[in-house]
């Protein structure tokens, strides 16, 4: 299994525990069978498409594809928006944001 593919699997696994969810319950909102949830966060299963999509919406996760160069430009804009959610004047009222991670992250290779 690939390293990026680890980051997707305990993305969705720790959004999961987050919401405070159990495989069940995230399977009746989802659509997407108990068991194979419980495979997909084991990496005992490739992970389709539609079954990430479907558990990226219950889970308030946002799937992203950008060109690869446009990548330093939206990781620069995701850490100044999570700077001024939990700068003092927030009073760290979004705590939150800044735990959270992108559900993968690709990485820039230096080919062009």
């Amino acid at each position: 299994m690939s390293y990026v593919t680890e980051q997707i699997l305990e993305s969705l696994r720790e959004a999961r525990v987050r919401k405070g969810f159990s495989q069940r319950e995230l399977s009746a909102r989802s659509g997407v069978p108990q068991s194979h949830i419980s495979k997909i966060e084991s990496g005992s299963v490739d992970l389709r498409m539609s079954s990430l999509i479907a558990l990226a919406r219950v889970l308030d996760l946002e799937l992203l594809v950008a060109p690869k160069k446009s990548v330093p430009a939206i990781k620069s804009i995701i850490r100044s928006s999570q700077g001024a959610l939990n700068s003092p004047s927030n009073n760290g009222i979004n705590d939150e944001a800044e735990q959270m991670s992108p559900a993968y992250q690709l990485e820039e290779d230096d080919d062009d």
